[in-house]
């Protein structure tokens, strides 16, 4: 295996999802943060697994004393300590009805200003923070709950719905989940996270448990209907989720080739069609037959589990999709 490659191919693949998911529907999503955050997980998920920070430095090409500062500058404000600039200056905005530029700025003046000002530029795009005003006149406020709700567009079965359904994949994947480290993992300002949080536990969607080291959140089964508008972006990173990890899980299992009898791995396979094709319709309901396969069996296996657990549970992640692309369509 050459990690390299697969890795260089696996990055470009991922920026043109990212590339087309900020331009989907004519909107023009904010990504100036983004650097920071690919930057900051990577260096979350490798000292999770056990690597130095001397270590993780060489992989970043920098010097040690390098690599520490770039961290702090990018996963702490240096105003605020301890938060993100990020999550400072919505924290900031928040405590306040209003704030001027120059006051914000004032606020974190030992922040890097053009960071200041990029991520106003983003709370303002992502509709998390409106702007009020024009020139030395312009002042910045938090968006109100009604404000959010209208975030979900038309299409949603209920306002906030669809940050509901990204905590509860999130709670389902992760729990149990303490309510910090959740806040961590969710690009949710703290008002929309309890939101969605307090619409799950009324619902039953999830738990939450105060325990001696804090709250935590947690969820025994967790479903996106098909046809339910509000849990699409719920679904595409569940989906998303799923082929990362079981590709993951394939190159770290250290067998490299696939057999008939593999519970562990994915198939690709690409059909070549044309109008009139004896199997043409066979083919175009696969997604359907694995569907009407797939669900019921999910279903039986939900049903048992609420009578019965047994010892030494685990879980079987079965991902399947299927798309059409016209011999004019992009790759």
């Amino acid at each position: 295996m050459n990690p390299q490659l697969l890795i260089d191919a696996i990055v470009r693949q991922t920026t043109v999802l990212i590339a087309r998911l900020s331009t989907a529907n004519g909107v023009r999503s904010p990504l100036s943060h983004i650097a920071h955050e690919v930057f900051v997980g990577l260096v979350r998920e490798l000292e999770s697994q056990g690597v130095g920070k001397k270590v993780i430095a060489d992989m970043f090409g920098l010097a040690l004393r390098s690599y520490r500062q770039k961290v702090q500058r990018v996963s702490e404000s240096q105003t605020a300590p301890g938060v993100t600039l990020w999550g400072a200056v919505q924290a900031y905005l928040a405590e306040r009805e209003s704030a001027s530029r120059s006051e914000v700025l004032d606020r974190f003046k030992y922040d890097d200003p053009i960071s200041v000002r990029g991520i106003l530029n983003d709370l303002i795009e992502s509709g998390l923070v409106l702007r009020i005003g024009r020139g030395d006149e312009t002042r910045y406020r938090v968006a109100t709950a009604e404000e959010l709700d209208q975030l979900d567009g038309p299409g949603a079965a209920q306002p906030g719905e669809a940050a509901a359904a990204l905590v509860w994949v999130q709670v389902y994947r992760e729990g149990p989940v303490r309510r910090d480290r959740l806040a961590q993992l969710m690009s949710l300002p703290v008002h929309a996270l309890d939101a969605a949080v307090a619409r799950l536990v009324a619902d039953g969607r999830i738990v939450v448990e105060t325990r001696a080291d804090g709250e935590y959140c947690l969820t025994d089964h967790c479903l996106i209907p098909v046809g339910q508008a509000a849990g699409w972006e719920a679904a595409v990173v569940d989906h998303h989720r799923a082929v990362l990890n079981a590709l993951a899980a394939k190159v770290t299992g250290g067998t490299h080739v696939s057999a008939r009898n593999d519970e562990l791995g994915g198939t690709t396979l690409t059909f070549d069609l044309w109008p009139g094709h004896p199997r043409e319709a066979e083919v175009r309901r696969l997604l359907q037959a694995t569907r009407d396969q797939a669900i019921p069996l999910w279903d039986d296996v939900t049903e048992y589990n609420r009578e019965k657990t047994g010892e030494g549970a685990y879980q079987v992640t079965f991902y399947f999709g299927q798309y059409l692309m016209g011999a004019d369509d992009e790759q």
